[in-house]
């Protein structure tokens, strides 16, 4: 069976691959500069360096997210480094309390509303897979 990826160069290839195992959701191919910049230098490169794991840039990338106030993109991040497993109810919970005192309480209080709607998805989406049909 053929790689969903395989008629991509190897670069764009390896940056979505990276992207999918980031963000936790398929990808496809996009255009511009934007992306392209996106897909095979931020990912395929930056991301795939050596010396950091994932959660090293998860937890780096939250704290920089919070402290400029970035809702939006931490709303992609977050349930992303939840699903991943790089970070815990416990975890995520940890970091909202000392980012806030960090980023400021406004900015906590919004990573915590995205925290707790990513524990509270998952928890429903395991009773309903508890329970089956």
């Amino acid at each position: 069976m053929a790689e969903k990826f395989d008629d991509l160069p190897e670069l764009r290839a390896k940056g979505l691959r990276k992207m999918e195992q980031v963000y936790g959701f398929d990808m496809s191919d996009g255009g511009g500069d934007f992306f392209a910049y996106t897909a095979d230098h931020l990912f395929a490169d930056i991301w795939s360096r050596p010396g950091l794991s994932d959660r090293d840039r998860r937890l780096l990338l939250i704290g920089m997210l919070a402290g400029q106030g970035a809702a939006d993109v931490l709303g992609i991040q977050v349930p992303a480094a939840y699903g991943a497993g790089d970070l815990d109810d416990e975890a995520l919970r940890e970091i909202v309390v000392f980012l806030s005192h960090y980023a400021g309480w406004p900015q906590g209080a919004r990573l915590n509303s995205i925290v707790e709607d990513t524990i509270a998805k998952a928890a429903r989406a395991q009773r309903e897979k508890d329970s089956g049909p």
